[in-house]
């Protein structure tokens, strides 16, 4: 483990989160140096109030920046760490991407680097959750393009032809009883995570839906699977099945 999360790519998201704790740490202290003369007409202990706050939440983040350290060099993570380091990556990730465009850092990269990271931390806290608080969801682009039996409003419609994998996700939801979605877009994910409330989420995307989705439903626990895109984005993808199946049985509660 030690040499897959100390990759070069790791080592640049390190160096962004990094970059992002300073200006969040400068512009709290900014922030704080502000409010201090109009919080100071109103009380003395104003400004001492806010500037403990504004530290407890710079050093909580700081402790999860330690977390995330932790992981990219691949040691287990305490248990102290987890928690903070798995809110810490959610809240300094839009500004890494931010940092990275003004150095000319590929997005996709980071955004890369964000989910293997994530995942790990996800994984380091060895969630376990009932079959039936397990989502597993991933858009319609898995669907063979031309297929004419629909599956983005209900999955019974598949035919198992074999054609595309959205019959192996089937058999998995059948196998284990965990929940299948397939979603057209971020607004329909949404509306199924709101109605089926997972404890956990099995999700499979590019780069960028897997990050912005990550995001979207904090703080519920995903693993991010990528697809893989033969034909190009969005169109006839496909995904390792047995990650997949294996990503299901580290997550359910045995029975």
């Amino acid at each position: 483990m030690i040499e897959v999360m100390a990759r070069p790519k790791k080592r640049l998201f390190l160096a962004l989160i990094l970059a992002s704790l300073l200006v969040a740490t400068l512009s709290t202290y900014g922030l704080w140096m502000v409010s201090f003369p109009g919080l100071a007409n109103i009380s003395t202990h104003l400004p001492i109030i806010l500037g403990v706050f504004l530290a407890l939440f710079i050093l909580a983040i700081g402790i999860g920046v330690g977390g995330i350290i932790l992981a990219i060099l691949g040691f287990s993570t305490l248990a102290l760490f987890q928690g903070p380091a798995w809110s810490a990556i959610n809240l300094l990730f839009p500004l890494a991407i931010r940092i990275g465009k003004i150095f000319d850092v590929e997005k996709e990269r980071v955004e890369r680097s964000f989910i293997e990271v994530s995942n790990y931390l996800i994984q380091q806290k060895r969630i376990k959750v009932a079959p039936e608080k397990l989502l597993i969801l991933t858009p319609h682009c898995i669907q063979k393009e031309m297929c004419q039996y629909k599956v983005t409003h209900d999955i019974s419609n598949c035919r198992k032809c074999g054609a595309c994998q959205v019959g192996d996700l089937l058999t998995i939801s059948e196998k284990f009883g965990v929940h299948v979605a397939i979603s057209n877009g971020g607004t329909l994910a949404r509306k199924v995570v709101k109605t089926l409330r997972p404890h956990a989420i099995l999700a499979i995307a590019c780069e960028r839906d897997l990050t912005s989705g990550i995001q979207d439903v904090f703080p519920i626990p995903v693993i991010g699977v990528l697809n893989e895109r033969p034909n190009g984005p969005c169109c006839n993808t496909r995904i390792d099945i047995k990650r997949v199946e294996k990503a299901v049985q580290d997550f359910i509660l045995k029975k």
